[in-house]
């Protein structure tokens, strides 16, 4: 068992990290042409457009609460007058909002690619992958957060989860925090590091193709054409 530990919450996480910074590079190098999200608007607008606004509502509070979370200590937390009763406000009441968002943004983005058949004809395997993927992470991380801590309040993730996360990119991480770690954040976390190895392979590389020079560009001009 303490391989198979080993293996988890050390070998895994570096060798999905791997996977995503050279995948990255090689990909970029390589294949530049099909950097993209490969949109099918032209198929469907409704759904897509409820589903993404919802995702992208919730995701990016839901990375950040993550980033502050995992990657600032609680001692810091409390030195600014952060104490676990506000931490745990924002975590499960405000957070539990902005997840639900991006739960239910990733219901009917998933729901759309495999049960409208122009969709799912245009979806490649990887597309599927990811948003299965997605969703079940996103849901693993809902459970965590208004099930796992509901029934077992006195575990905090910022005295295990948090400090293993940072152990990791200071290349001395402790697998022996892991040990009590409940379920369900265990698969939240795995299937989290999972879909970074998976990233630089899929759409989700448009991610860093942040449409910057559209903000200086020149207007592009339309005119209807007038037959005689």
């Amino acid at each position: 068992m303490k391989m198979f530990d080993q293996f988890l919450w050390v070998i895994f996480p570096y060798i999905c990290l791997a996977v995503f910074i050279v995948g990255h590079i090689y990909r970029y190098r390589r294949d530049q042409f099909n950097w993209t999200a490969k949109s099918s608007e032209f198929i469907e607008k409704k759904q897509l457009k409820y589903g993404s606004i919802l995702f992208h509502l919730g995701i990016i509070p839901v990375i950040f609460g993550h980033i502050g979370g995992l990657a600032v200590p609680k001692s810091w937390m409390e030195a600014i007058g952060v104490n676990d009763h506000l931490y745990h406000i924002g975590a499960v009441y405000i957070g539990g909002i902005f997840g639900m968002a991006t739960l239910a943004g990733m219901l009917i983005l998933t729901s759309r690619r495999f049960t409208m058949k122009n969709v799912r004809r245009l979806s490649s395997a990887s597309d599927m992958i990811v948003n299965s993927l997605l969703l079940f992470i996103v849901f693993m991380g809902m459970y965590s957060t208004l099930v796992t801590n509901a029934v077992q309040p006195e575990f905090d993730y910022r005295e295990t989860i948090s400090i293993w996360f940072r152990g990791l990119f200071m290349f001395s991480p402790d697998l022996s925090l892991m040990k009590d770690v409940p379920l369900s954040f265990k698969i939240h976390i795995l299937f989290g590091f999972a879909i970074f190895a998976f990233w630089p392979f899929t759409r989700l590389v448009h991610v860093w193709s942040v449409p910057l020079n559209y903000v200086g560009r020149s207007y592009i001009l339309y005119r209807r054409h007038k037959s005689n």
